[in-house]
């Protein structure tokens, strides 16, 4: 999953979202303090029967306009003021299933799959390592491993500066 939604979101390809749109009446007109609009949205949320994202929510500022964004792997809500003062417009965004394994790629999931995430970088790094260990031991392949090593690590620096 790791390889093909990161090979393809280099490319631009990122998956879709579905997106609802709704008014929310206000009392008062809302301010730009993150507490604030968490709570608000979590009220709208639960209303409209809809789970919260599992990432944390994000104040977002843009001169004199501000936003709560509030992201997970399943959704994406943002709460923002309109040009009426006591209405707010709040979106929620659906991820299709491959937005889905992107959003989990970019750690907008759950604790569960970051440590799953962990567990697999920490397993994927043992096998390099144990794997070049081997074949450096082995005298055939010594001076391959060497090349292979060196040209990889070379290529990575280049696309990178070339980046």
């Amino acid at each position: 999953m790791f390889m093909v939604t990161g090979a393809l979101y280099t490319w631009g390809i990122k998956g879709n979202y579905t997106n609802d749109f709704y008014e929310v009446q206000l009392s008062k007109p809302i301010q730009s303090n993150v507490s604030e609009l968490t709570n608000l949205a979590q009220l709208e949320l639960e209303k409209l029967a809809t789970s919260y994202p599992e990432g944390e929510p994000l104040l977002k500022v843009y001169g004199s306009h501000f936003l709560l964004e509030w992201t997970g792997s399943s959704k994406d809500v943002i709460l923002e003021p309109t040009d009426n003062e006591l209405i707010a417009k709040l979106t929620v965004k659906h991820t299709s299933w491959y937005r889905n394994l992107v959003q989990l790629h970019k750690a907008k999931g759950g604790i569960a799959f970051k440590i799953y995430a962990v567990l697999l970088a920490i397993s994927i790094g043992v096998l390099l390592i144990s794997g070049f260990i081997m074949a450096w031991q082995t005298p055939k392949l010594k001076r391959i491993t060497l090349i292979t090593s060196l040209v990889g690590l070379c290529s990575f620096i280049v696309f990178v500066y070339l980046s």
